[in-house]
């Protein structure tokens, strides 16, 4: 069963729904003729959410957007892994987590950045395991900007359906 995912940006926030490209299954790099690191995936969902403008091309856990956030900025990223992983392990927690202040801290980063603050959750929602993913601009700054991601989070919709959603 696939999901859509979608979201209510609040005013000042961007956000967007896209999905990998998919890599056809035995497709190799041309230059080495290995196989292509995802060959045959299946492609899902993945939210990012930001209260600055998104670039095109967004790594999963926003890559070069979280080295410019300031300090009253804010990243969200959803991320579906599919109904495989679904409440086994890391996503057997049912339903979206509440999010607050406490939870993020300097070493949930994806990759550190000086100043910055993430939290991290996995959790199973609709059958499907999902990886929620926020960064603070500021660690400083959390008590003000962590309120915000919580709005966005909570904005979010995952439904049954095949699409990819967007902006509601």
């Amino acid at each position: 069963m696939a999901v859509t995912i979608a979201a209510q940006a609040p005013a000042g926030w961007h956000v967007r729904v896209s999905r990998r490209p998919q890599v056809a299954a035995g497709a190799r790099a041309p230059s080495t003729g290995r196989l292509l690191d995802g060959a045959g995936d299946v492609t899902r969902p993945i939210l990012h959410a930001a209260s600055r403008p998104l670039p095109r091309g967004l790594a999963d856990f926003g890559g070069e957007l979280i080295d410019v956030l300031g300090p009253d900025d804010a990243f969200v990223a959803l991320i579906d892994h599919g109904p495989d992983v679904a409440g086994v392990g890391l996503f057997a927690r049912q339903g979206r987590p509440t999010i607050a202040p406490s939870q993020f801290a300097a070493n949930r980063l994806a990759r550190y950045v000086p100043g910055r603050s993430a939290g991290q959750w996995f959790f199973t929602e609709r059958g499907h395991g999902f990886c929620l993913y926020a960064v603070a601009g500021a660690h400083s700054r959390r008590m003000a900007t962590v309120p915000a991601i919580a709005r966005v989070v909570a904005s979010i919709r995952v439904s049954a359906g095949g699409g990819i959603g967007g902006v509601g």
